[in-house]
C-alpha cells in the first residue's frame, strides 16, 4: 500500500459536504454584508446579506459577532473561488414554514412586523418566511391606503399554508370582527336608554355622526347634535373628535345618540323668559316669504311675520333685513305646546292716529299660525 501525501491526508481530514445539507460553522469574520464561518471543511461558509435576511441595508455586524456559532444549508459546495456559498435565510425560511405549519393547524394568533405594503396586501415575515395578508383581510373596514402599516407590528392568523405554491395567506380581519364582536356584547350588557357615555367620532355625514362608543357605534343625528339649529355636522364635529352624549335609544344593535340635555333645554322657564309683552333682542336666522325667524336663544327661533316689520306695506323680509341682522322686538304670542312664538316690530314703533278705517294695525294671530304651519310642513 503506498504511503498518502501530506496533500491526500489533510484532504482526507475535512468532511465532506453536500449542497442542501445543513452545516454549523463558527463565526471567523463579519462584514456589513458577508458573514464567514469556519464549518470543518477545506473551505471557509461565505453567508452574503442576501443570503442572510431579506432586509436589504441590515448591517450584519450588529446580528453576530466573531466566536458566535450558527447554523445555515450549503447552497453551492464551491463558488468558483473556492467558497462555499451558505443560507441562512433559506435555513430560517423553512424552519418559519414549520412555525407556519403548526400555527395554521392550531388556528394560532402571530404577530410579526409588516415589511413590505403591496398593492394587493401586506407582506409580512415570520423567522424569514413571508405571509402574504391581502387587502381586504387587513381590516374589518375599506381602507384605501395600507401605506400606514409599514414596519408596524399586526397580529393575524394563516387560513391558507401552501409552500409548494408559495401560497401562505394570513388574515387580521377575522381577529379584529372577533374583537368587535366581543366588545359590542359586553357594550350592550352594560348601557341602557339615559346613560351619558363619551365617545370617539368615527365618520361624519350630512344626517349625522358615527360615535365609536367602544364596541359599537352610535348614530347621532344632525337633529339631536344641538338645541339649536345645525346646518351641516361637518361644521361641528371631525373625525377623532371626543363627544359626550346620551342614550335616546337602543333597538337591537342599533343605538341612538343625542346631545340635547334636558338641563340645557332652551325652553326650559321660557314663559317667563318670552312671556307676551316681553320686548326681546335676536338674529334673523331665515327668510321666508311671509316673514323672517329670529333666533332668540340657542335653539328658541319666534317668527316676524312679513306684516309686523313696519306699518307701511312690505312685499318680502329680504327687502328691509338680512340674515344676521340683529333686531328688537316684541313677543305678541307664546305657544309652548307647539314652542312657537310670534313677534312684532311694528309693535314698538311710536303710536300713531288710526284712520277710521284701519283695521290692520293689529297682530292676525290666525294667519301668523297658518304661516308657521306651511313652514313646518316644508
Amino acid at each position: 500500500m503506498s504511503e498518502m501525501s501530506f496533500e491526500q491526508m489533510l484532504e482526507e481530514s475535512f468532511k465532506t459536504i453536500r449542497n442542501g445539507e445543513i452545516v454549523e460553522g463558527t463565526v471567523i469574520e463579519v462584514k456589513p454584508d458577508e458573514i464567514i464561518l469556519n464549518i470543518g471543511y477545506k473551505s471557509d461558509g461565505i453567508i452574503s446579506r442576501n443570503e442572510y435576511t431579506n432586509e436589504t441595508n441590515l448591517d450584519l455586524t450588529t446580528q453576530v459577532k466573531v466566536g458566535d456559532t450558527m447554523e445555515a444549508k450549503v447552497m453551492k459546495v464551491n463558488d468558483g473561488e473556492g467558497q462555499v456559498l451558505l443560507s441562512y435565510k433559506h435555513l430560517a425560511a423553512e424552519k418559519g414554514n414549520k412555525r407556519l405549519e403548526e400555527a395554521f393547524e392550531n388556528k394560532e394568533v402571530l404577530k410579526a412586523k409588516v415589511v413590505q405594503v403591496l398593492s394587493g396586501g401586506l407582506s409580512v415575515v415570520v423567522d424569514e418566511a413571508r405571509v402574504f395578508i391581502p387587502a381586504s383581510l387587513v381590516s374589518d373596514t375599506f381602507e384605501k391606503d395600507l401605506t400606514k402599516y409599514q414596519d408596524t407590528e399586526i397580529e393575524f392568523v394563516i387560513t391558507e399554508f401552501n409552500p409548494r405554491r408559495r401560497r401562505i395567506i394570513g388574515d387580521r380581519r377575522q381577529l379584529l370582527e372577533a374583537d368587535k364582536a366581543e366588545k359590542q356584547k359586553e357594550l350592550f350588557a352594560r348601557i341602557k336608554v339615559g346613560d351619558v357615555i363619551e365617545g370617539v367620532v368615527k365618520n361624519v355625514t350630512d344626517f349625522g355622526a358615527f360615535i365609536d362608543l367602544g364596541g359599537a357605534d352610535g348614530l347621532l343625528h344632525i337633529s339631536e347634535m344641538s338645541w339649536g339649529r345645525i346646518d351641516n355636522p361637518k361644521k361641528v364635529f371631525k373625525v377623532g373628535d371626543t363627544a359626550r352624549v346620551f342614550i335616546k335609544d337602543i333597538r337591537e344593535n342599533k343605538i341612538a345618540l343625542s346631545m340635547k340635555f334636558e338641563d340645557e333645554n332652551p325652553w326650559k322657564n321660557a314663559s317667563e323668559r318670552f312671556a307676551v309683552g316681553n320686548v326681546v333682542t335676536g338674529k334673523v336666522a331665515r327668510m321666508a316669504d311671509f316673514g323672517a325667524f329670529v333666533e332668540l336663544s340657542p335653539g328658541v327661533d319666534a317668527l316676524l311675520h312679513v306684516s309686523q316689520i313696519a306699518r307701511e306695506h312690505i312685499d318680502k323680509p329680504s327687502d328691509v333685513l338680512s340674515v344676521g341682522q340683529e333686531i328688537e322686538a316684541k313677543i305678541v304670542d307664546f305657544n309652548e305646546a307647539d314652542k312657537k312664538i310670534s313677534l312684532s316690530m311694528k309693535a314698538l314703533l311710536p303710536d300713531e292716529p288710526k284712520s277710521a278705517d284701519e283695521d290692520t294695525a293689529d297682530v292676525d294671530i290666525e294667519a301668523v299660525g297658518q304661516d308657521l304651519a306651511a313652514e313646518d310642513n316644508a
